[in-house]
């Protein structure tokens, strides 16, 4: 009697164990959703899996239109760089391949070399999708009717880490210049 006693509470101990783990999960993904224009999922880069911006919550954003064929790519070495230096504080710098400009690689391989293999990049690269007019992906749908859409590759934008403040900067801003870097450490400082 007695070991069936033990067994029971046994069961009853691991279920409620396992209740808790799958509460905790549940919690951990309501942490992770958020009310804003990062609640999108988006595919990475030459990859079928796709995350949702929300997870990054309250820090601040760089996010970046990108092509592997432009006079600013090198920018990929400042813009990894930046994210190497700032992400233990919480930066994030996000990639948004782009042909719109016409020079950006036909082939979701050749951007992905470009990146990841010729310039090292680390931080999260998407999958090559339009960031300008009707069809501009959803990230750049908004930054495009809160600032204004980019006139070049490589055009940056800060967002705060409440999701109201966007600075916007254009693809003469090198990632590593006094002005980005004074923007980028006063976003992170913002409460």
């Amino acid at each position: 009697m007695l070991k069936i006693i033990i067994l029971g509470l046994s069961v009853l101990l691991f279920n409620a164990s396992l209740q808790a783990q799958e509460n905790l999960a549940s919690n951990d993904k309501l942490e992770q959703t958020c009310q804003d224009f990062t609640n999108v999922d988006i595919r990475k880069l030459r990859s079928k899996e796709s995350i949702n911006l929300c997870q990054f919550k309250n820090k601040p954003l760089l996010i970046v239109n990108t092509a592997s064929n432009c006079g600013y790519t090198p920018q990929f070495k400042g813009l990894e760089t930046l994210y190497k230096r700032y992400k233990e504080q919480g930066l994030v710098v996000l990639g948004f391949p782009s042909d719109d400009f016409f020079q950006e690689e036909n082939d979701e391989q050749a951007t992905a070399k470009v990146c990841f293999i010729n310039y090292g990049v680390t931080f999260p690269m998407f999958a090559t999708s339009e960031i300008r007019g009707n069809n501009a992906n959803p990230i750049f749908k908004h930054l495009n009717e809160q600032t204004s859409a980019p006139n070049w590759n490589f055009y940056k934008y800060l967002v705060s880490k409440d999701r109201k403040t966007i600075l916007r900067f254009n693809s003469k801003v090198s990632p590593e210049s006094d002005e980005m870097i004074a923007a980028i450490e006063n976003a992170l400082s913002d409460k």
